[in-house]
């Protein structure tokens, strides 16, 4: 076993990496940037080290400072994490010639599969099923074109060292085959340093579902099952689950199968992943193989029990695998969500700012047996950069069948809270509470499908409609009956107090009777049923228990000028509680209109603008390209909405801008 290793990465993973380590009793060494300095990872290890400036150009990706920070604090091993360096062949050979084990595959491996085009060669000499497409290199966007259209639409142009969803774009016809080369190309340059593309061909109704393997090195290697990873967005995971509701045991051992084969073929040790598309009939295809780490290995954790960190270390170290294919059980069910610093109301564009509130639901096992886990490597008042990756944190839960694991998540969701950024825990919870997905009725297009227009909240069934207007009645009540005792109107605060009141719900109200109860209060709403409530909510909270009848719910509260602001489930909805007569004044009021912003283009996040591609007084017609803006490792095409003329141009290439701030002005 290693004495000291240290983490080639940064946020969750390195934070995940180090409580293995120091489990195993591990000395742990972080690396930072300029932009991590306080960050949750450094704090966490046992030792730090400066790599560099903020730009993972200039820090994590520098091999040459990474293997210097290890030989400076003397770690005989270094784990990578996944992103960054963890599939770089070059920073697996660079640590070997000093000396240093890489906790990882060998670089003949990683090279291997590591190249799309390679990999896809090799699994099919493996006998493994491959994705049709055209395995050699594109030169330029009308080369693209041509070997789209010999392929047939729609087609998929990836990166041949791509991954996470970067340099990835799914072309429909000739004009998006163009701009998808175009775009993927830039994409893997900034991204992975390698911009080769290449197509295969779209599975249409595809899903897609991976599966984890491990081996050490004398050649013992198992598969441990499969996660489905089908809830996708351009390309990036979101919601992972394992085991997969579409398998059965022979298509899970066929898959298994051809995976182990795969890693033999390559001679592969360590943790890795196979990822195939798996179509509507059963009929699976390779699409790659991730040497690496998996950013969704934690619910193949919990339906096993293998900790694949330590699993990692072990292997790197020499030792062999402690178990074989007939000691793997899968036990229960296990879902990931990932946090995202993305506002799902802006077509989820990269958010940045300071987490002025940050507090997760509680770990471990809770009272219906189900279990929560919960990785991050963010803490109140950290900082979330546009640096790098906007994923801050995943929560995971496990749970004895699938239909309870997801309703154990549904209420970690509802605990999770956080302000200060725009971020993705509505629509994680909408998806949730989503028929399609409770039924298991997944493909990658599950959110074009389910979203088309963008996400714009959850929409309120008449049930949850009264029982939000029964939890705004519940806590005015308690907030005036909380000002009578602090008036010192103790003994007579029941007469002080109103039964009878209008609950606004966005543009629906209700008339509401509040009387109180031993426990709580009865709220009766007009035209349904009397609830009864109780709370252990009191004014200030941002977060309370209700029991509405048998039902529990947390819900996240807040005061909005007047009103409640309540969030539960994906809804975020502000509620009035109002006297009947107040309530008709307030329907005279007249609504505040939004500035005018029709002749503007804004920068729609934070980000650098990479390219401006018109200039002033050109006419542009809808849907022309005006600029590209990067955050966060995405790229993103800006084009004009309407036939118009550029009057002023208020940016440049390599401009950093706010979210909002001006790009250029139209006549």
């Amino acid at each position: 076993m290693f004495k000291k290793i240290l983490i080639a990465n940064r946020g969750e993973i390195a934070c995940r990496v180090i409580k293995t380590a120091q489990r195993l009793g591990l000395a742990t060494v972080a690396v930072y940037s300029d932009a991590d300095r306080d960050a949750l990872h450094v704090r966490q290890a046992d030792e730090a080290i400066h790599i560099g400036p903020a730009a993972s150009a200039q820090s994590y990706l520098r091999i040459g400072a990474v293997v210097d920070a290890a030989k400076a604090v003397n770690a005989d091993a270094v784990h990578p994490g996944y992103g960054f360096l963890s599939e770089n062949s070059n920073f697996a050979e660079a640590l070997k010639a000093e000396g240093i084990a890489f906790i990882g595959p060998s670089p003949v491996a990683i090279e291997a599969m590591g190249d799309k085009i390679t990999s896809k060669k090799i699994a099919a000499s493996a006998g493994v099923s491959t994705v049709p497409g055209h395995m050699g290199l594109i030169e330029d966007a009308e080369e693209a074109v041509r070997i789209a259209r010999q392929i047939g639409f729609p087609v998929m142009i990836k990166a041949s060292a791509g991954g996470g969803g970067k340099g990835m774009r799914v072309a429909w016809n000739e004009d998006e085959a163009r701009e998808g080369f175009r775009s993927s190309r830039n994409e893997a340059r900034n991204a992975f340093g390698d911009d080769r593309i290449f197509i295969e061909k779209f599975v249409t109704e595809p899903r897609h579902i991976e599966i984890q393997v491990l081996g050490d090195q004398y050649g013992n290697i198992v598969y441990l099952g499969e996660r489905e990873c089908s809830i996708q967005r351009r390309n990036q995971k979101i919601i992972e689950e394992a085991p997969s509701p579409f398998l059965d045991e022979a298509l899970r051992h066929a898959m298994g199968r051809q995976a182990v084969a795969l890693a033999k073929a390559v001679g592969y040790h360590s943790a890795g992943t196979v990822e195939f598309i798996v179509d509507r009939d059963r009929t699976f295809y390779f699409l790659e193989m991730n040497t690496r780490l998996q950013v969704e290995h934690p619910v193949t954790e919990l339906v096993t029990g293998i900790d694949l960190v330590e699993e990692m270390i072990r292997i790197a170290g020499g030792e062999k695998l402690r178990f074989n294919q007939q000691d793997l059980k899968l036990n229960g069910w296990a879902i990931e969500s990932r946090l995202y610093a993305e506002d799902p109301y802006r077509n989820f564009l990269p958010s940045i700012g300071r987490l002025s509130r940050y507090r997760p639901p509680a770990e471990g096992k809770r009272s219906d047996d189900c279990v929560i886990r919960y990785d991050t490597g963010v803490v109140e008042g950290s900082e979330i950069s546009m640096h790098y990756d906007p994923m801050i944190a995943k929560l995971c839960s496990w749970g004895p069948d699938r239909s309870k694991s997801i309703e154990a998540m549904a209420a970690a969701l509802d605990q999770f809270e956080v302000e200060g950024i725009g971020h993705n825990l509505p629509f994680l919870s909408a998806i949730m509470v989503h028929e399609r997905f409770r039924e298991g009725r997944l493909t990658t297009a599950f959110i074009a499908e389910e979203f088309p227009g963008g996400f714009a909240g959850v929409t309120l069934s008449d049930k949850d409609e009264r029982k939000l207007a029964a939890v705004a009645a519940h806590i005015n009540w308690k907030r005036l009956h909380r000002n009578a005792l602090i008036s010192g109107a103790m003994d007579n605060h029941r007469r002080k107090i109103a039964n009878d009141w209008v609950v606004t719900l966005g543009s629906h109200s209700f008339a509401a009777e509040v009387t109180e109860e031993d426990n709580g209060t009865a709220v009766s709403i007009a035209g349904g049923p009397t609830l009864s409530v109780a709370s252990n909510w009191q004014p200030g909270n941002s977060i309370a228990n209700f029991e509405i009848g048998r039902e529990r719910i947390s819900v996240k509260t807040a005061r909005f000028g007047t009103g409640y602001r309540l969030r539960w489930r994906g809804i975020d909805i502000v509620a009035h509680v109002r006297s009947s007569r107040i309530a008709e004044l307030a329907r005279l009021m007249p609504k505040k209109q939004p500035p005018d912003t029709s002749r503007l283009l804004l920068c729609p996040m934070p980000g650098v603008v990479t390219a401006i591609a018109v200039s002033e007084g050109e006419p542009v017609e809808s849907g022309q390209v005006l600029a590209t803006v990067e955050a966060m490792k995405m790229e993103n095409v800006l084009r004009a909405e309407r036939r118009a003329t550029v009057k002023r141009i208020a940016a440049k290439a390599g401009s950093t801008l706010a979210v909002d701030e001006p790009i250029m002005e139209f006549e």
